[in-house]
């Protein structure tokens, strides 16, 4: 299908452009032209930016948003109690609900400006532990919702088989994330055989962490995958770092850069706690860090440095993660403003090349995020898949500005609110802040939290 658009201002991968003109063919950008007047037939926008890709996703976790904010009996609340908390949870869940649960988050980030996620994937079995007739049911079940949201996809099984360093056994809130070599592998082809036939739809792998996949398998299955994009959680929790230096002499991400061959494939996962000279290497590796603002700081992660890494030419990204709480510009501002507070500056990401910190950091995590999705997606661009965000050229809040001004009043003044449409694929997928088909999934997803609430109060 042929859908032409016109956009009045948009920003380009050269800068902010007027008069652009983008054919678009079967979802893809086909021709993108600038400087010229409109065609009759043209869908006619007058302020637009690329769709942002979101690096990483739980979706179910979206599920226990606002459940957690209880200070628990021990009076020690971190990441570990969170944890337990949310395995818990999980003992609940079928796989309709699974998906239920992936098609409201998956609705609820378009709405808030993701037009792309990757689904590091690693719940592959049933609540009593056994694998479904279908091993890659659950993994499926979100291939499913995202068709049924519109939104992109990168699905990520996930390698998991141990509690923690040296092959500990899994616990019993881990019964249902493992899986043996075959079964993986099992799972990821069934994954990419319909991924294959989905159009917008890609399949990587996610390695879950250096506690839970021991060394001789990664080695295993860098082999087995060799061209696929790795995902991996590193160096997120100081005990995760020290468990490591116990067990191999070396931090997470220090065991990396040695023992594996991390490059431009990669997409480290928060790699909160590093050294400078951890941070230089993993900058020059050519690996995109997936930074998840909102979570980490839910959580209380620690700030990563990002303008070191920034100043080593690391190329970053954004994540939902336990998508607590989902706002593209949301997480922009929170990964600012982590950096203006560790510094005790301001406008942290700008620079004398780029004086827009939104700028700045919208341009960053458009392209750290594509990578990391492995998808030509983030981009206005021929070859790109059409996604957009039409921002409301008339809120009162963007009443004479243009450019870089445009994206420092949303990101650090607004909201969802200057969102007037998303289009993904060349399909309106939002109109005026709300998505096509939200009654539906929404009612979808009342239901189930309804039942799951009765069932298992707070």
């Amino acid at each position: 299908m042929r859908q032409n658009y016109f956009f009045e201002c948009a920003l380009l991968p050269g800068g902010w452009s007027r008069g652009v003109r983008v054919e678009v063919d079967a979802g893809l950008i086909e021709r993108v032209s600038e400087n010229v007047e409109p065609v009759a037939g043209d869908q006619r926008e007058a302020l637009v930016v690329p769709g942002l890709p979101n690096l990483h996703s739980h979706a179910f976790q979206r599920a226990i948003a606002g459940l957690t904010e209880r200070r628990g009996p021990s009076g020690a609340d971190d990441f570990w109690s969170w944890r337990s908390t949310m395995y818990r949870f999980l003992e609940q869940l079928e796989a309709d609900d699974v998906e239920a649960i992936a098609a409201y988050a998956y609705m609820d980030m378009l709405e808030a400006g993701f037009t792309s996620v990757a689904e590091f994937h690693y719940l592959h079995r049933t609540p009593q532990g056994t694998l479904y007739e279908n091993p890659a049911e659950l993994a499926l079940r979100h291939l499913a919702a995202a068709d049924t949201a519109g939104i992109g996809l990168t699905v990520l099984p996930v390698f998991y088989e141990a509690s923690n360093f040296g092959g500990a056994p899994p616990t019993a809130g881990q019964s249902r994330f493992v899986t043996d070599l075959e079964t993986f592998a099992d799972i990821v082809e069934r994954v990419r055989a319909q991924a294959a036939i989905r159009p917008g739809q890609h399949v990587g792998i996610g390695l879950h962490s250096l506690r839970a996949v021991t060394a001789a398998h990664i080695a295993h299955l860098l082999r087995q995958y060799p061209t696929s994009q790795i995902h991996i959680h590193a160096a997120e929790q100081i005990r995760e770092v020290n468990d490591c230096v116990a067990f191999t002499g070396l931090r997470p991400v220090e065991w990396l850069l040695r023992n594996t061959d991390v490059n431009d494939r990669w997409c480290v996962v928060h790699a909160t706690h590093v050294t400078a000279a951890e941070t230089t290497a993993l900058a020059q590796s050519g690996a995109v860090v997936g930074l998840c603002p909102i979570t980490e700081a839910n959580l209380g992660d620690g700030i990563f440095p990002a303008i070191a890494y920034r100043d080593a030419a690391g190329k970053w990204g954004i994540g939902t993660d336990s998508n607590v709480s989902l706002d593209a510009a949301g997480e922009l501002r929170q990964l600012e403003y982590s950096q203006r507070l560790a510094a005790q500056t301001r406008n942290a990401f700008a620079s004398q090349d780029q004086p827009s910190t939104g700028r700045a950091m919208y341009v960053a995590a458009l392209a750290g995020g594509a990578q990391a999705l492995g998808q030509a997606v983030g981009a206005i661009a021929s070859g790109h898949r059409a996604d957009f965000l039409v921002l409301d050229a008339t809120h009162p809040d963007l009443i004479g500005r243009s450019g870089d001004a445009v994206l420092d009043t949303w990101i650090f003044a607004g909201s969802r609110s200057y969102i007037r449409r998303v289009i993904v694929r060349g399909r309106t997928a939002v109109e005026g802040g709300r998505h096509h088909d939200r009654e539906r999934i929404a009612a979808e997803y009342v239901r189930l939290m309804t039942r799951l609430m009765n069932t298992h109060p707070t």
